[in-house]
């Protein structure tokens, strides 16, 4: 209603103004006129300041008329409140308001006409009136709003509390913070000599030890190559805005063509130290399990996760893998049936890996052991159909076949993936009790937590590298020339034939399946393609850009094996020039899927995390739901941008 007031006032007095020069410019050629013009302007500036007084008049006795209508509304009775009171009608606008509110709110001038969103901090009231209230902050001070509906009006009671709330913040503010740190691959400078391995702990001690005096913490190492560390929680805040610059420092420790990595488990939120220190556990074998080299911060078990971008240093020794075998045999044996099973769209990884755990459970344990896969959408159709025809049983099965033979006791066993929303079939993970967890892929939040045996290791190669050696642990005996083949494939699809994130273990393994009766021509025919793929893989290809040291593709067409066409151009793109990763933008089953590779320089699972997806540092994907390939591929630059962004300012 002001606005509608001071519509016309303005060009009233522009028109004055007008008037007024134009007198003052007739005082040359006619004095006589020039008196009469400046009369009349005069006159008119009068009647137009005497008008506006009185329908500012007229519009404080409607408004105030309007707000005396209001059923239920007693003005007297708010007048007597000793906080801020405004009552505002069905369009906003504030027709009444008590004393407290024109002093607090408005600086003693009357807002009577005014919207009352004005004071609402950017709230709407019809959002938020008969809610359970709302913060908002006028002038520098704070309250919290109630909006109660009245007949045709509403009214606002503005509760202040900056000093409570002010209170919070200091509170939440100082809250003690754990952190636990663990040097990561402290075991590769043991290798050296002594001397050098002493340097360079201490060496790590003491940037954390500067780390801590920075911020005023508290810091104590709690065992070999482990810390805690304890912050305030506005330190915290300091160090996620500058993305933890110690992760980098440490980076720089170099000896012998080995750098130096921690991971830091840091819990924020906690009411006290015995759960702040139990949850900075937690997050620490997050960041451990993700690979190393960052920081896990936990906050109402919701993480948040910076660095990552080393690649997770290869554990050499196999004693951990021993332990997990015999923690798997005793779970097949309290077992009476057993069911493997891997992600959606299954791979030569995670096909072989299942087929040769199958042989084991069946031949070994003489248990009812199938693979569960649904043939028509797996990628691994070629390895499916060479099991298929040289083994007489039945080795795989459907998901539906495996639900309804479930029984109490059944085990099942999922490899090549650890995270519930990727699974083959998720009510066959709902109806098993007990599970079995094998997987290579850097671990995400919403991972399996009820595992009876959970083997994650992030620096493996692939989960067919991690089953022949819990194979060769359990009994080797029992392994025939098919499944090592079907091991061995998964193997050389994961490494890139033996080019990425090989280690001694990743050869051992592949020397071991050899001497089993694998054969490397055998295995290369299961990599071949069919013409139409082939071709949809050059196209793809063909139309790829290269941005920021990144080939990004956007397929066009939609062929029955898109998928497979799309992950081996992703493969492809990595032999281009100057390319650090790759990925490949395809639509499949209603939705925007993005596959990623990369050689290690570049960690495309933290690209494909911020739009929804994981992976790992070297292959990685996402989906993308309700969106257009256009769309899909701004998001993917958009990523690229902020995550090349961050690395280069760390």
């Amino acid at each position: 209603m002001r606005k509608k007031h001071w519509t016309l006032t303005p060009w009233f007095i522009i028109f004055a103004a007008v008037m007024l020069l134009m007198a003052f410019a007739s005082f040359d050629y006619n004095i006589v006129l020039c008196y009469i013009e400046l009369g009349i302007s005069v006159a008119a500036i009068a009647v137009v300041f005497v008008i506006s007084l009185r329908f500012r008049s007229y519009i404080n006795n409607t408004v105030k008329n309007a707000a005396e209508k209001i059923k239920g509304l007693n003005p007297e009775h708010l007048e007597k409140y000793k906080y801020p009171v405004a009552v505002s009608g069905s369009q906003g606008d504030i027709l009444w308001c008590n004393a407290r509110f024109r002093k607090a709110m408005c600086g003693g001038k009357s807002p009577e006409g005014e919207n009352i969103n004005s004071y609402l901090s950017g709230f709407d009231i019809d959002d938020i009136k008969d809610g359970e209230g709302e913060d908002v902050a006028v002038d520098g001070r704070e309250y919290t709003v109630f909006c109660l509906s009245v007949g045709d009006g509403v009214i606002c009671h503005f509760i202040e509390n900056t000093y409570y709330k002010s209170m919070v913040r200091e509170y939440q503010s100082t809250l003690p913070c754990v952190a636990i740190i663990t040097f990561d691959n402290a075991e590769d400078f043991s290798s050296d000599s002594d001397e050098a391995y002493s340097e360079v702990t201490l060496t790590v001690e003491t940037n954390l030890q500067k780390w801590a005096a920075e911020y005023g913490a508290l810091y104590k190492k709690i065992g070999t190559n482990r810390y805690i560390i304890i912050f305030r929680d506005s330190d915290v805040e300091k160090m996620i805005a500058l993305k933890f610059p110690i992760l980098k420092e440490i980076r720089s420790i170099n000896v012998n063509n080995h750098i130096a990595t921690i991971s830091v488990g840091l819990c924020r939120g906690s009411k006290s130290l015995k759960d702040s220190e139990l949850n900075a556990r937690k997050a620490l074998e997050m960041a451990l399990g993700r690979g190393g080299d960052q920081v896990a911060v936990i906050k109402d078990n919701s993480y948040e996760f910076f660095g990552g971008t080393a690649a997770a240093a290869e554990k050499v020794s196999k004693v951990r893998m021993r332990v997990i075998a015999n923690a798997i045999s005793r779970a097949v044996v309290d077992c009476d049936k057993v069911f493997i099973m891997g992600h959606r769209f299954s791979d030569l990884d995670c096909v072989g890996s299942a087929v040769g755990l199958q042989c084991i459970m069946e031949k070994s344990f003489r248990r009812y052991c199938k693979v569960v896969i649904d043939k028509e959408t797996s990628m691994a159709k070629q390895l499916v159909s060479y099991v298929e025809e040289r083994i007489d049983t039945g080795v795989f099965i459907t998901p539906d076949e495996a639900i309804r033979g479930v029984t109490p006791k059944s085990l099942l066993i999922i490899v090549d993936t650890h995270l519930k929303n990727s699974l083959e079939s998720a009510q066959l993970y709902e109806k098993c009790k007990r599970v079995v967890v094998i997987d290579h892929h850097r671990k995400a939040v919403n991972y399996i937590d009820n595992a009876l045996v959970f083997c994650h290791e992030p620096s493996a190669s692939s989960s067919a590298e991690m089953c022949s050696e819990i194979i060769s642990c359990l009994d080797d005996k029992a392994l025939g020339y098919v499944q090592a083949d079907a091991l061995l494939a998964g193997i050389m699809l994961d490494t890139k034939n033996f080019i990425l994130k090989t280690g001694v273990r990743t050869f051992e393994a592949a020397a071991y399946l050899r001497k089993k009766g694998a054969n490397t021509l055998t295995v290369k025919g299961m990599f071949s393609d069919s013409i139409d793929t082939y071709r949809e893989k050059v196209e793809i290809v063909c139309s790829s850009n290269i941005y920021r040291g990144c080939a990004v593709s956007v397929s066009k067409k939609h062929t029955d094996d898109i998928r497979l066409a799309a992950a081996q151009a992703a493969d492809e793109m990595l032999t281009l020039q100057g390319v650090d990763a790759s990925f490949v933008v395809f639509e499949d089953n209603n939705r925007m899927n993005i596959s990623a590779r990369s050689y290690g320089k570049l960690n495309v699972q933290i690209i494909m995390e911020q739009l929804g997806g994981g992976g790992h540092q070297t292959m990685a994907a996402a989906q993308l739901e309700n969106t257009t390939k256009e769309l899909a591929y701004q998001k993917l630059l958009a990523v690229i941008d902020s995550v090349l962004d961050d690395i280069e300012n760390t």
